[in-house]
């Protein structure tokens, strides 16, 4: 192998880790699959400072994969998850990585389909837009931590209350919006609340009311409900409780099943 390669690692090789991998070598850049039992440190032993250190896993096993990262990689980290804030890489003592809320969908045997330009913020965005431009997935840059925090909850409203309105309802997030608007921005508000609580900040309503409706219009026949959906409201209710935030929609829904 060539001294000089130095690829960018992937960690997690499912829809999403694929598409980035091949994003990152349409743009030139070589990559370096880590599959689950792959021994990291032995390979951050070979490849100490790669480019970018992608973690594509699902949001279950995001923790476990960062508390076993390989010390080198930890100023090198990218993240993609749903559900995901600030608090998930402080914990690990991980400053400031490069994140990608992801607003394009891949599933298996079908294209990629994007519903909003996906926002990049961190010290390898410039190679992560490089990247989904070279295979056609609108991406843009974010010129601040707050822009990122903001736009990290705008995903998760999105996420949430399409996949928890969806247990009411069912159906898709057009019809979600035409049809029961009043149930999806009941949902909206006590998310936020939730975002706020977590985060401790403050977000505007308007702002993401509108980022909202962007998003379930980008795509109106998007089923809401997805398989884990009844763990998203668990997981919900569980902040809420721990929090003291009053959610009598999500409850409401929990009771109905």
């Amino acid at each position: 192998m060539d001294d000089n390669f130095n690829p960018a690692v992937v960690i997690g090789m499912g829809q999403l880790g694929r598409v980035f991998a091949g994003a990152l070598l349409a743009a030139g850049t070589g990559v370096l699959p880590v599959l689950r039992g792959t021994d990291m440190a032995a390979v951050a032993e070979r490849f100490p400072r790669p480019p970018l250190v992608l973690v594509a896993t699902g949001e279950d096993d995001l923790h476990p994969v960062l508390e076993r990262l390989p010390t080198p990689w930890r100023e090198r980290v990218a993240l993609l998850q749903n559900e995901l804030l600030p608090r998930d890489w402080q914990r690990h003592s991980i400053r400031l990585p490069t994140v990608v809320p992801v607003w394009f969908e891949k599933k298996a045997g079908t294209d990629v389909k994007p519903l909003l330009p996906s926002p990049v913020h961190g010290p390898a965005a410039e190679l992560l837009l490089r990247a989904l431009g070279a295979v056609g997935i609108p991406a843009r840059a974010l010129d601040s931590e707050e822009a990122l925090t903001f736009e990290l909850v705008l995903k998760n409203v999105y996420i949430l209350t399409t996949n928890i309105a969806g247990m009411r309802v069912g159906g898709n997030t057009g019809e979600l919006w035409e049809r029961h608007r009043e149930l999806a921005e009941a949902v909206m508000d006590e998310v936020i609340a939730i975002q706020e609580g977590l985060t401790g900040g403050r977000f505007a309503r308007a702002a993401l009311l509108q980022g909202l409706q962007a998003a379930l219009l980008a795509d109106p026949l998007h089923g809401c409900m997805g398989r884990s959906a009844p763990v998203r409201l668990r997981r919900a209710l569980a902040h809420a409780e721990r929090l003291g935030i009053a959610v009598p929609t999500l409850r409401e829904i929990a009771d109905q099943g």
